[in-house]
Formats: C-alpha cells, structure tokens, sequence
C-alpha cells in the first residue's frame, strides 16, 4: 500500500487529535465571551421608582402641636393609597389632591398621640415605594379651657362685649387672639382687648368701636384647640356662639336730674323719679361712665361692713361689679326725684324697679353723667366703654 510506514499512520492520527483540540478550545472560547450559539448573557440590576416622597413635617421632627399641618407629596408619581393612623385607633381624616400627588391631614390630631404613615405611591412604569414613617404630638404641661360669656341663640343689648374667660394666665396672648374672629351681618368695626386678668386667668373681650347696630347677627369663632400659649400650656377646646343684637335700649342717668330716663330706639318709654349715690362721700358716689347690665335678680342681698348695712332688695338689676345695681328701696322713696343719698345704686320705687326689670336685658348700656368719680378698671368686669378707642386698640397683644 503506498510506501508510508506505521509510524506515519501513527503521526497523521496525532495531527488529526491536535486539530481536533484546538477546535475544540475555539468553542470553548466563544462560549466564554458570549459569542456562541445558546450563550449565557449577565444579568442587569432593575433600575429604581422614580417617584420619591417627601413628608411635613419631616423624618426626625419634635413633637408637633396637634394643628400643625402635615402631609406627604409624591414627585414624579401618585400617591395610590394613604392612611396615617394612631396606635390601635382608626385613620385620621385626609383629603387627597386631583393631581393625586398630595395628601393633607384634614382634622386635628391628639395630643400625646404617635401616629403611623402607612400605603404606597408609584411611578408612570408601576413601581412602587411604601409611604411610611411616624409623626408624634405634643403632651401638654397644661391644657387650658376658655369660656364665653354670650350663648347660642341669645338675644343681647347693643353694649353687650364678647368675653372669653381662660380658666387661667396666658403668656403667649398674641398666639391666642390670632385663633379668633368675629363675623358680622351688619360691617360692624371692632377689636380685641386683654383686659387684667380675674378669677384666676387671662381674659379678652371684643367691643364695636361704636354701640351695635339692633338686629345684627354676630358669630364668634375661637380655635383654640392646639394654641400655644407658652410655657408648656396649650388650648383645650375650640369655642363657638351665635348670637343676636336686640332692640337699641339706653338708660340715661344723670345724677343731678335725679331721674332715671329710658330709650329705646330712639324715644323715651320711662322717666323714673330715683336718688343716686350720696355726692358728698366720694366712696357713695354714683360712678360716671358707660355701664353695661349683666344680671338680674328678684330679690339680692345687699352687704357693707363699710357702712355697716345688711338688706334685702327687690327688682336688682346689675350695672357694674363694683356692687351698682338699679333697684327698689322703700327706704328712700321720700326723696327719689330729689336728692341723693344712697351708697351708690341707683334707687327706684318697688313698682318703677319691677318696670325697669323687667325691660332690661343683658348688655344694655347705662350711661351715668354728673358725679364726681368715674367708672374705671377698679369697678369689675366691664369697663370697656370707659376707654377712647384708640386707647382699647391698644389692649391688643397684635401689631
């Protein structure tokens, strides 16, 4: 056969297994890179939302006061659902935004309280982050109450002011007039004064520049709930009252005329015979000033250790707390009409007293003329109309 040997046989085989090897080693090479048929491609990581949260008020905030407002907002996405919610309570209220990329607390939050964000937003490519973190409320050192002087659905005297009474000091006033407003039927032009404090707390009442206009509705709004007024003290309670301005009844008192003279709107219904304060003793004397009445009473107790009497009258009608009422008294009927000799009211036969009492509502203005001493913040609760108004402006704790 041919002139080749076994050993050439032998070689020939050799080089067939080296090519064979070496194609064997390109594949395995292509396979390596990736170049091959069937190849194994390296996995890319998923890209990120794109929607990010932001929260008010923010990751890491001190407690805040239960009013504040708080929200969370997507960007570059939607909120799809949002709830914050007490530990074991139920979801506080909220309203979310048309956009769909805003959602605010809608109701005040408790004091003490945690609350927990929970639900998710997403992006236009469906994926999603949690809404998630906490947002903690205040614990008052204090919770103060205030309470208003006029209730729902009163009718009231045009000198009547609006008194709220805190149940006690306020020292951040400024905080609490800014949570409160008047709202009229008639423009009425008015203004908040913090008068000294009483019974054992700050006080702040709201008078027209001028009387009030009869038949004006009047609502008074005070949201107090959440108010900081300092020191670790904040507002318990929101107020509220509706009332209404009655007919326009005024009481001239001119100590010298020793009459007693009624008006109402604009004409005279009584002209009473009555005595005044004594005018020699200025301790006696009838105050001058605008009063304002405030209660009523069948039958009051009248006390001086100063000038030692203790007696019962009829038909009391209070003008002032520094102890001036317009009653009857037997006692001084002789001279009513004539001279002054009581220790400050305002005396009435028992028929005229029980007229004017009965006539006489809470807020009507008395205005006495002629004594010696005038009425001012060392006589009680209202004093109001005492002051020019530019000088009750200044009782404001606002600029």
């Amino acid at each position: 056969m041919g002139g080749g040997t076994r050993r050439d046989f032998r070689r020939t085989l050799l080089a067939v297994a080296v090519a064979l090897v070496g194609v064997a080693g390109v594949v395995t090479g292509a396979t390596a890179t990736g170049g091959g048929r069937g190849s194994a491609l390296p996995l890319l990581a998923p890209s990120p939302p794109k929607v990010a949260l932001s929260y008010q008020p923010g990751p890491g905030t001190a407690p805040v006061k239960p009013t504040t407002p708080i929200q969370v907002s997507a960007t570059n996405g939607v909120l799809r659902e949002v709830a914050l919610t007490p530990a074991g309570g139920t979801p506080v209220k909220g309203t979310l935004s048309p956009d769909r990329r805003t959602w605010t607390v809608a109701e005040p939050l408790a004091f003490g309280k945690t609350y927990t964000w929970s639900g998710t937003a997403a992006d236009v490519d469906n994926k999603t982050v949690p809404v998630a973190g906490t947002v903690s409320v205040v614990t008052p050192a204090k919770l103060v109450r205030g309470t208003v002087n006029i209730g729902d659905d009163r009718t009231v005297g045009i000198a009547a002011p609006i008194q709220i009474q805190f149940s006690t000091h306020i020292d951040d006033k400024a905080s609490a007039e800014k949570v409160l407003s008047v709202e009229t039927s008639v423009p009425t032009e008015g203004a908040w004064g913090w008068l000294p404090d009483e019974n054992g707390g700050s006080r702040i009442h709201w008078r027209p520049r001028e009387y009030w206009k009869p038949g004006t509705k009047v609502n008074v709004k005070a949201n107090l709930y959440g108010a900081d007024y300092g020191g670790g003290a904040f507002g318990a309670a929101n107020l509220t009252t509706s009332f209404t301005i009655g007919r326009a009844q005024i009481t001239k008192a001119d100590v010298h005329s020793h009459q007693l003279v009624v008006m109402r709107d604009g004409q005279q219904v009584a002209n009473y015979p009555a005595s005044y304060g004594l005018d020699s003793d200025p301790n006696r004397n009838t105050r001058s000033g605008i009063h304002v009445i405030t209660e009523k009473f069948t039958d009051k107790r009248m006390v001086s250790q100063q000038y030692g009497y203790d007696v019962m009258e009829k038909w009391a009608v209070r003008m002032s707390n520094n102890g001036e009422f317009i009653h009857a008294n037997p006692a001084t009927v002789g001279v009513q009409g004539s001279s002054n000799v009581s220790h400050g009211c305002v005396n009435l036969s028992t028929e005229d007293a029980k007229n004017y009492y009965d006539m006489a509502q809470y807020g009507d203005p008395v205005e006495v003329v002629g004594s010696g001493v005038n009425l001012s913040s060392r006589d009680g609760d209202i004093w109001d109309w005492t002051l020019p108004w530019p000088e009750w402006q200044k009782l404001s704790a606002l600029d």
